[in-house]
This record gives C-alpha cells, sequence and structure tokens, in this order.
C-alpha cells in the first residue's frame, strides 16, 4: 500500500462511527434509531413501532414477530451518512430474554448509546448490559427520554445512573421542565436553547434560539416563570457539577447525558452532532495469532482482517438465504478480493458483500475499518470466524453463555424431519438458541438464556421453514460444557455420564444436569474436569 493509500485509510477510519444501541425494553430505543436515521437522511419519514394501522413498522424490525409484539428481538446494522461521518448503527434487543445478541454485538462496536426512561430510571436489564460495557471500558453516552411526560427529576435520575452503573454523568444539554410544563433543553456547550413542539413528530426539529447569556431577557420571552428555573439550574450544576472530561469518557468512566423526546424528535440533532464530534473512531481489536500470542489489531494496518459477529437466517424468505455480519478490523475492503477463511485455511475471492439499512441492501464496492457488512453464507461461515488478507487471526472475546431454560423440541408432522433439523441447525448458527444433541438419543433439547427464545424459534421455523413444531418441557436444570487435559479422566467422565452428555451446535461437549445436586455431584466427583458456564465462540 502506497503513501497515499495509507493516507486514504486513516481518513477513512477517522470518519467512521461504529457504535451500539441499548436500553431496558419500552425506553425508547427502537423510536431513537428511527430518528437518528431520518436526521441521518436514510428514511423520509419515521415509522415507531405503534404505528401498525398504516404497517409502519419501526425500519430496524423486519422479523414478523417483531411487528406482531412491536419489540425488537434480533439486532438490526444501519449505516448511513451524517455531517461528513459514516454512521454505523447497531440496533440491539431490548428485552432480556435476547441479551446475549447484544453481548456479542457488543464486542463488535466502539462505543454505545444508552437509552433511560426518564420516568424509570436504571433497570434490571440495563445493568447487566452495563457490566458488559464496563468489562470492555466502553465509551458511553446517555439519552435520557420521554421528557415531554412526567419523569423523575433530572438530578435524581442522573444519581441513579451513578448509584448503579459506576460511571459520573456530565449532562451536556439540560431539560426545562418536564411532562406538561416541557419547553425544551439548553445545549451547555453551545449556548443554544431549543424550544420544544409536539407538532413535529414525523419531521426533523428545527425551533432553535442562540442565547449566550442566560440573563438575555428572550429567556424569560420564551420560557415565563420557567426562565428562572433553568437559570437556578444552570447555577448549581456551575457551583456542584462534573466538569466533563473527553478522555474520561473515552476510558468509560464518565458519560455525557442528553435530554430530550425521540418520540418528538427533540433533542436528537444535539445528542447526533455530539456523539459524531465525541465517540471514537474505530479502535483496535484483540486477537490471537497463529502462535498463540495475543496481539491487538489496529485498523491502521494495511492488511485486510475482519470478524464475523452474527448471523442471521432467511432476511430474504424467497432466497431462504444465510448473512453472516462482518466488523472490519483493519485495512480496506474492496470487492473481489481474495481472504482466507482462517478456521477451515481456505481462500476465496469475495464477489458480493452488502451493506444494511436495517433490511434493506447495497451492494459493497469499498469498505473501511469499522465499517459493517454482509457476506452470504451456505454454512461454512460461523460466528467468530476470521477473514484475513495474509496471516492468521482469531479475534477474542465473543462469549457464549450457558443457557438457563431448556425445552425438548416435539415434531407434529414427522415427514418434516429433515427440514426441522436443518431449521435448527440454522437457527443455532445464528446464535438465537443453543441446540443440543444428546449423546444416548436423537432429541433436539434447545437451551435459551430466556424462556421466549423458545417463542421465537417455534415461530420462525413455522414461518421461514415451513415446520409444525411445539417444545415441551425437559428434566434438565443446567448445562456446562466440560473439557479436561487428562485424556483417561475424561474418557472415564464420559462414561460415566453418558446418558446425560450432549454436543452442541459447534461440536462442543456439555454436560445437561438434571438437577444442581447432580451437578455439584459431578464437579466433586471429577475435579479434573472443567465445568464451564461461558464458551469462547469460534
Amino acid at each position: 500500500m502506497s503513501f497515499s493509500d495509507s493516507a486514504i485509510l486513516r481518513e477513512e477510519i477517522a470518519r467512521r462511527r461504529t457504535f451500539a444501541i441499548i436500553s431496558h425494553p419500552d425506553a425508547g430505543k427502537t423510536t431513537l434509531t428511527e430518528k437518528l436515521l431520518l436526521f441521518g437522511g436514510a428514511v423520509k419519514l419515521a415509522g415507531t413501532v405503534k404505528a401498525r394501522k398504516a404497517a409502519n413498522y419501526a425500519a430496524s424490525d423486519w422479523m414478523a414477530m417483531e411487528k406482531e409484539r412491536g419489540i425488537s428481538v434480533s439486532t438490526s446494522v444501519m449505516s448511513f451518512t451524517y455531517a461528513g461521518y459514516e454512521i454505523n448503527l447497531l440496533d440491539t434487543p431490548g428485552h432480556q430474554d435476547f441479551s446475549e445478541d447484544t453481548y456479542r454485538v457488543l464486542t463488535a462496536v466502539d462505543s454505545v448509546l444508552l437509552v433511560v426512561d426518564s420516568a424509570k430510571g436504571v433497570e434490571a436489564q440495563t445493568k447487566k448490559l452495563m457490566d458488559v460495557c464496563r468489562m470492555r471500558n466502553t465509551p458511553i453516552v446517555t439519552f435520557i427520554n420521554k421528557l415531554d411526560r412526567q419523569g423523575l427529576p433530572p438530578l435524581e435520575v442522573m444519581a441513579d445512573i451513578e448509584n448503579h452503573l459506576g460511571m459520573e454523568c456530565v449532562p451536556l444539554t439540560w431539560p426545562v421542565g418536564m411532562g406538561s410544563r416541557f419547553k425544551g433543553a439548553y445545549d451547555l456547550r453551545r449556548g443554544e436553547l431549543s424550544l420544544f413542539s409536539t407538532a413535529r413528530g414525523d419531521k426533523i426539529q428545527q425551533a432553535l434560539v442562540v442565547i449566550r447569556d442566560l440573563e438575555d431577557t428572550r429567556l424569560d420571552t420564551y420560557l415565563g416563570d420557567q426562565a428562572e428555573e433553568l437559570r437556578s439550574d444552570m447555577e448549581l450544576l456551575q457551583a456542584a457539577g462534573t466538569p466533563f472530561k473527553k478522555e474520561r469518557y473515552l476510558a468509560g468512566e464518565q458519560t455525557p447525558v442528553f435530554f430530550g423526546s425521540a418520540l418528538n424528535n427533540f433533542g436528537v440533532r444535539e445528542l447526533l452532532d455530539s456523539f459524531t464530534e465525541l465517540a471514537p473512531a474505530p479502535l483496535p481489536r484483540p486477537a490471537r495469532t497463529e502462535s498463540g500470542e495475543i496481539r491487538l489489531v489496529a485498523p491502521e494496518e494495511n492488511e485486510f482482517s475482519g470478524v464475523i459477529f452474527k448471523i442471521q437466517a432467511n432476511m430474504d424468505k424467497a432466497h431462504r438465504d444465510r448473512m453472516a455480519f462482518m466488523r472490519i478490523c483493519s485495512g480496506r475492503f474492496t470487492r473481489g478480493m481474495r481472504l482466507k477463511h482462517n478456521r477451515s485455511g481456505k481462500e476465496s475471492a469475495i464477489a458480493t458483500a452488502t451493506m444494511f439499512l436495517a433490511q434493506e441492501r447495497a451492494g459493497v464496492e469499498n469498505a473501511w475499518p469499522g465499517d459493517i457488512i454482509g457476506l452470504p453464507s451456505r454454512g461454512s461461515i460461523k460466528i467468530g470466524d476470521a477473514f484475513t488478507e495474509k496471516g492468521f487471526l482469531k479475534f477474542i472475546g465473543i462469549p457464549s453463555f450457558a443457557p438457563e431454560h431448556f425445552r425438548r423440541v416435539r415434531l407434529r408432522n414427522p415427514l418434516k424431519t429433515k427440514q426441522l433439523q436443518k431449521g435448527l441447525e440454522q437457527l443455532a448458527e445464528e446464535g438465537a438458541v443453543q441446540l443440543f444433541r444428546p449423546l444416548a438419543n436423537n432429541d433436539y433439547i434447545l437451551g435459551a438464556v430466556g424462556l421466549l427464545q423458545f417463542e421465537v424459534i417455534i415461530s420462525r421455523l413455522a414461518e421461514e421453514y415451513g415446520v409444525d413444531a411445539a417444545y415441551e418441557n425437559v428434566g434438565i436444570s443446567a448445562a456446562r460444557w466440560v473439557e479436561s487435559a487428562n485424556k483417561a479422566i475424561f474418557a472415564e467422565f464420559r462414561d460415566y455420564y453418558h446418558q446425560d452428555l450432549a454436543l452442541d451446535a459447534e461440536g462442543a461437549l456439555a454436560y445437561l444436569a438434571p438437577n444442581p445436586w447432580k451437578l455439584e455431584s459431578a464437579e466433586e466427583r471429577y475435579p479434573d474436569i472443567e465445568f464451564r458456564v461461558t464458551r469462547e465462540i469460534g
């Protein structure tokens, strides 16, 4: 790569912002996603999950079950341009039963946008997701939503975030009232007052007044008696608030806070403007080399590398396709380039790659670090797989968690056995559910983190594979992946617990414990066996 090519690579990296939106269900995450797309010009009319009469569903929700229930159960990838930046936005499932999909997505982004309901503050699912962010020191921007409704006082919401999530909150905008008294928000850095209007829910909010001096009498004209409330709040923040430090934000120690109403497009522009300015460009990713050493792969490296973090089956039902979502980690992707699939060792030319706006697609000629591209897969690509231009890499840190709930699949039509097997294998490839095949019989055992996952699988088997199936309870309370360096002990263990052993979709051996006592007994009987709650994918 020439000097000019390297300069272009650095320039393209600097323009990228790749982030995930996370929240508790019903905090307004998918609505905010829609409005970010609206401001980015990616959609002309933002549909909400409630606009069912016009079939105007959220652009990021494409699965039938998502449209029926008004929830997101699968991560959607959306790319758009805003103010000279290339934005790669990943809208994650909010429901806790699909948190594993979100955990994997968090390994593929450089920062996070956290959405908090102003009336509810920090909720249980938010805490779990934040634990993953904290483990990786992921930079987080917070959007406190639904200020057009009555909620908790702003200082109370921020205190709740600090107490539960362990980050300093630094407001960069500040609300004037809430609910029926919500008049707008003041941008502390720019000295701009945005006035709230409920008449612009499907259009871009433009009501902006520049007020550099809070003693400006125009403030009283626009806000009436609430002008003094804003002045008092600003004095309090100036005296007792924590100053914003970008380096602390990038280290995951401080979160800049914005207030608004995503439903009414209010506060979204200020959020997006500041986010593109503050959020990091693509960051290095840890990977294991062929010798077993771990190194950081820098995005500026000339040679291409990328990692698969998600598989989605049947996005195009007419073609029964499978799409592998790849995060580009280094170098430049060009259509037709030859890449090595590190797990199989095979090398091939990538003639077709895709970029996404939810379910809409566009062919890719060039892509850069931070970009998310889709590769068509016929089952040979798995989550965690690396593709490189030269050399061997295995990107680390993509987790699989031991399921907490188990069901046996019961097929109502025996003639559909092949379709059932194909459907379950493909859905397991996605990570939508974990599939176990017992060594002692031909059962299909599903393992999931949340119960709603079973409903999704049965629904998708019917819709996408024409399989009429049901699930039923099975006598399993826990799963642990098992391995040992002692081959003789491991062989003895396999013989003794043969009836309770199964292979997962990737061929890894797991012990399916009938009850907690049996698990504890197995661990005590075989101390040389590792019983793992998590397993690295790939």
